[in-house]
């Protein structure tokens, strides 16, 4: 899978989150504070990331912050991006089923490299639902950016 990544520090559960998502044989491209040279903020890498999903030039995107806040709120502006902050394995399976999420959010102040092999575990083991109400719930949010984007 292709998994577009950003962070706007380069922090050892940034680098741990890289690496892990490298070891699961995922081809990762680095946005923020993992690529030289880029803008690191959060806004900017987050969006980047999320555009990737958006566009197609990537699967899924983890983008990553201080809290998982921005991160999280600057990738959901990006519309076909259904962002989800994360701070436990349940929430990441559920946001996987129940959301269909396609960007994970990680704040990267309270996430150990422990917590985040969880978290990444639950995630990729998540599938969204075939429930009719879910899959009405995410259709509704798709519906949402059609109205913002005027398509």
């Amino acid at each position: 899978m292709r998994i577009s990544v950003s962070s706007d520090m380069d922090e050892p559960v940034a680098r741990a989150l890289v690496d892990a998502l490298r070891e699961r044989g995922h081809e990762v491209r680095a946005h923020g504070a993992l690529c030289p040279g880029d803008d690191p903020r959060w806004a900017v890498c987050s969006e980047a990331a999320a555009r990737d999903v958006a566009d197609g030039r990537a699967d899924q995107a983890v983008v990553c912050c201080w809290t998982g806040t921005g991160a999280s709120i600057a990738a959901n502006k990006v519309p076909g991006v259904r962002a989800a902050l994360c701070t436990d394995a349940y929430t990441a399976d559920g946001a996987r089923r129940w959301n269909d999420a396609n960007v994970l959010a990680i704040g990267l102040r309270l996430t150990s490299v422990p917590l985040l092999q969880e978290i990444l575990d639950a995630w990729f083991a998540g599938r969204p639902s075939d429930d009719p109400g879910d899959r009405a719930n995410v259709e509704r949010t798709t519906r949402l950016d059609g109205e913002r984007t005027g398509v």
